[in-house]
């Protein structure tokens, strides 16, 4: 899985159905920042880990479908983006080489090591809420406490506010593995709560995914134009 990642044509990427094709021009990738920076997308969960759920509904089957999504539109801007699941699986699955009988911690290993190996500039983490109280709702963008990664969770935190008309701002996420050991700048975007009515009506909807989706790849765009 992993070489067919690093391979010169992308052939993970490509497996996506529905890619475009289309590339940006030379002017909108230079005013963008493509730069060849590569963006990973990382599909919490997945396999054997379906993550939080309501009833049938599971994080894993979510997460995929907006992680995909997003893949879709930043390729058809032009971007270097690279999905690091496009099927029902664990990352874990792959990882013959961390010595841990922990599958959790071989699942974390492995996302890690395809950010360091690719090596990826941004990595952005899909990923969805939960809380006990149905009141509770909106998206929350977790960062390392770090310039960059901060300036990235802000702008995606900006434009999913926009889409759910909420005024939540970023959080350091400190105690998360990926955002401990991954040296790109990263993210984890908690994209609603999977418990709160409103939210799950836009998480679980192919409409409000898109949307989703829409306002995180606006918020990694803008995010390149800052810096």
């Amino acid at each position: 899985m992993l070489l067919s990642l690093l391979s010169g044509t992308g052939a993970e990427a490509q497996a996506v159905p529905g890619t475009s094709g289309a590339e940006a021009s030379p002017e909108r990738q230079q005013m963008l920042g493509h730069d060849q920076r590569i963006i990973l997308i990382d599909a919490g969960h997945g396999g054997i880990d379906g993550g939080t759920s309501h009833g049938s509904i599971l994080e894993k089957d979510i997460t995929l479908a907006i992680s995909r999504r997003l893949f879709l539109l930043l390729r058809s801007d032009g971007f270097d983006a690279i999905l690091n699941r496009t099927g029902d699986y664990a990352p874990s699955d792959d990882n013959r080489w961390l010595r841990s009988s922990s599958r959790h911690m071989r699942d974390l290993a492995q996302r890690k090591e395809l950010a360091e190996t690719l090596p990826a500039n941004v990595v952005v983490s899909i990923h969805i809420n939960w809380a006990p109280s149905p009141a509770k709702k909106g998206p929350l963008v977790l960062y390392r406490q770090e310039g960059r990664s901060f300036l990235l969770a802000r702008s995606i935190q900006d434009q999913l506010n926009q889409l759910y008309g909420a005024q939540g701002a970023p959080r350091p996420g400190k105690p998360f593995y990926l955002l401990n050991k991954i040296t790109a700048t990263t993210v984890i975007v908690e994209a609603g709560f999977i418990s709160s009515p409103t939210d799950r009506d836009m998480l679980c909807s192919p409409k409000g995914q898109e949307k989703i989706a829409e306002a995180i790849a606006g918020g990694i765009a803008a995010y390149l134009m800052e810096v």
